[in-house]
């Protein structure tokens, strides 16, 4: 059983929207959320001037999709390092998408070159794995060369980022499911982590699809097939999923990722092309809708 985690958030500016600390008990880690607008209120700032790992976050300009980029920064000779790295980011026009910084770093100043290359290294296959964001770094970086005792060391501070960054707002580790199989069928089962809700399944107009209702959402799996025609109703928001998900659906139709909606609902209009209803048309393998199960 997972035990709980005493997180020390601090409001730099008083602002829930401003910069933010935060640390976990007995963790020498140390991490800041930092936006775009607010580097220049952090020069004062030792533990930025040290190396660490860092994640720009922002949205594509075309589709609103989720975007990130994760880098490294080493301690300079001048004094500089994780926040001057930032600072040449945002004077680079070619990543003028992020709105936000997150820096991974420590209250000791323990981290060297071997350290950082590791942790950017798992945290992009991470993020990759994850398939939530469009991660933006052109090359994959190396993990470096380190004993069995440094790593699980770092996989420990890992473990403890991945808290810090949900805390943060950023989901960027987790994934949207944990896939299995359904028996008899070639179904990914989407057993989340934080739900126990059954599979659903919607048939209409001949158009089949499975899915499952999660703390955030509703997900649509992988293998699902979605209307080829869009009718002349289809709301707006239907419209701007269908071209946000272009890339993950193939020629015949199919969904080649699981994807993950704000509700049954807008999960059924993409599937159908059209206002519907996902209370009334998401079912059970017994065939009660979603509205009647919620009744229950």
């Amino acid at each position: 059983m997972a035990r709980g985690k005493s997180i020390n958030l601090f409001l730099m500016d008083g602002d829930a929207n401003g910069r933010m600390k935060c640390t976990l008990a007995n963790w020498t880690g140390v991490a800041y959320k930092i936006p775009r607008t607010e580097l220049d209120r952090c020069k004062e700032r030792d533990d930025l001037k040290q190396s660490g790992v860092y994640f720009l976050f922002g949205k594509t300009e075309d589709t609103d999709k989720d975007v990130v980029y994760i880098g490294q920064a080493g301690a300079r000779k001048n004094g500089e390092g994780i926040l001057n790295r930032l600072q040449e980011h945002k004077r680079n026009p070619e990543k003028d998408y992020w709105t936000e910084a997150i820096v991974f770093t420590t209250s000791n100043n323990s981290f060297g070159p071997t350290e950082i290359s590791y942790l950017e290294n798992r945290f992009c296959g991470l993020t990759t794995q994850a398939k939530r964001y469009v991660v933006k770094n052109g090359n994959d970086p190396t993990p470096g060369n380190i004993t069995e005792e440094k790593e699980s060391e770092l996989e420990e501070f890992i473990d403890n980022a991945k808290i810090i960054m949900g805390t943060l707002g950023h989901k960027v580790f987790v994934p949207i499911i944990i896939p299995a199989t359904v028996s008899d069928a070639d179904v990914p089962l989407a057993l989340n982590s934080d739900t126990s809700d059954e599979i659903l399944y919607f048939d209409h107009s001949g158009v089949k699809a499975t899915g499952r209702r999660t703390t955030e959402g509703f997900v649509v799996f992988k293998g699902s097939q979605i209307a080829a025609k869009l009718t002349k109703s289809c709301p707006d928001p239907t419209l701007r999923n269908r071209e946000k998900y272009a890339d993950k659906i193939d020629a015949n139709y199919c969904l080649m990722e699981d994807i993950l909606f704000t509700s049954p609902s807008s999960a059924a209009s993409f599937i159908g092309g059209a206002s519907l209803s996902g209370n009334a048309t998401w079912c059970n393998a017994d065939g009660t809708t979603l509205k009647k199960l919620e009744e229950k």
